[in-house]
């Protein structure tokens, strides 16, 4: 199955296509008529165990001469100093322009090389292989690319998008549970800020989800890749109407650096999802059961509905520093509706330790 993408600025339109294995790789790859004469696969060490040689065989049967960058795996190697690694890499291979990147992995893996090939010789292409349920439904999608800068999260990098992204669905069969749940936080997110037919179906298909069905869960990212390309293809550098996609994402990147990286991405969207539902609450736009709901579902998919040991005000004070932050004031995502999320710039400290105080641990733990 594939989707192309249109009306993208920058480097150009590509395709996103669903397989079963990566036999129709060397195939889709051979479509772009690139003129190649180097592949470099940059995968994590978790990744690289499992996947790196299969697909460096798939290039080298071809002839192609591949090499390979491992870094460690996790959010702390998303940094400066592993792009600066990338480049000599780069550089000792002698790679020059015409030659591509192959971002194998997740989300680090693809903001990490994304970053790389838009900055290496001042742009060079780039191929991705999202192995995770995160990077399929979102990450992978929409040219975003970057690295964390000291304490904060994607605060250097560029639009850039790849060439190809090509999802082979059978990696998610190797994921663990927790990893699975942390791309169900993104799922979840993308349905309320977008297609209310979306959030329900997975919620009725919650069976199926969780037993990874294979026909479920393609449709599934098939319908969150639709919604996330209709957003950038309208909006492709965030300037206005793409920061929908940041529903959940302002405290939730907060909890993510207080928490030094040990929750996931998606378990603390999920949690950030939770406070903009109660101030979307709070404020009329929803019901007391539409927000319960959206609270519970976290329950049912197993992600996270409370987070412990972080101070309230601390919340406040690295948000303050996020790069959504515009003329002083954070752009924040709440929800008009299930379905219907909009950018708003008036919720105020007092709005934000209220809607913490429903996910506050510590807290409740105290009751």
């Amino acid at each position: 199955m594939t989707v192309q993408t249109n009306h993208i600025k920058g480097n150009g339109r590509y395709d996103i296509v669903w397989e079963d294995s990566f036999s129709e790789l060397m195939g889709q790859i051979k479509k772009l008529h690139l003129k190649a004469d180097k592949y470099c696969i940059v995968a994590d060490s978790k990744v690289a165990r499992v996947y790196l040689d299969k697909v460096k065989e798939i290039l080298e049967k071809e002839g192609l001469y591949v090499t390979t960058f491992v870094f460690p795996e996790g959010e702390s190697s998303k940094n400066l100093q592993t792009i600066q690694n990338i480049y000599t890499h780069l550089i000792g291979e002698h790679f020059d322009r015409k030659d591509i990147l192959v971002a194998l992995g997740g989300g680090v893996t693809g903001d990490l090389t994304g970053y790389a090939a838009a900055t290496y010789l001042r742009g060079i292409d780039f191929i991705s292989i999202p192995t995770t349920l995160l990077a399929q439904v979102d990450s992978s999608i929409g040219g975003k690319t970057g690295v964390d800068f000291e304490q904060y999260k994607n605060m250097v990098g560029a639009f850039y998008n790849p060439r190809l992204v090509y999802m082979n669905l059978s990696t998610l069969n190797t994921l663990s549970n927790r990893q699975f749940a942390c791309g169900m936080g993104e799922v979840l997110k993308t349905g309320l800020l977008g297609d209310d037919d979306l959030y329900i179906w997975t919620i009725n298909h919650m069976y199926e989800i969780e037993e990874r069905d294979h026909e479920v869960v393609q449709e599934l990212i098939r319908r969150c890749c639709e919604i996330k390309k209709h957003v950038v293809e309208q909006d492709p550098e965030e300037e206005g109407m793409r920061a929908v996609l940041n529903l959940g994402h302002t405290i939730g990147h907060a909890i993510e650096k207080l928490k030094d990286f040990d929750l996931t991405h998606g378990e603390c969207v999920a949690l950030g999802t939770v406070c903009a539902a109660e101030i979307s609450h709070k404020r009329g736009y929803l019901s007391t059961e539409e927000f319960y709901e959206i609270r519970d579902m976290n329950v049912g998919f197993n992600l996270p509905i409370t987070v412990d040991g972080i101070n309230p005000n601390d919340i406040l004070e690295v948000s303050r520093k996020d790069k959504k932050v515009e003329h002083g004031l954070r752009r924040f995502i709440l929800l008009k509706s299930i379905g219907n999320a909009v950018i708003d710039d008036t919720v105020t400290d007092e709005e934000m330790l209220e809607a913490f105080e429903f996910i506050n641990g510590d807290r409740i733990d105290a009751e």
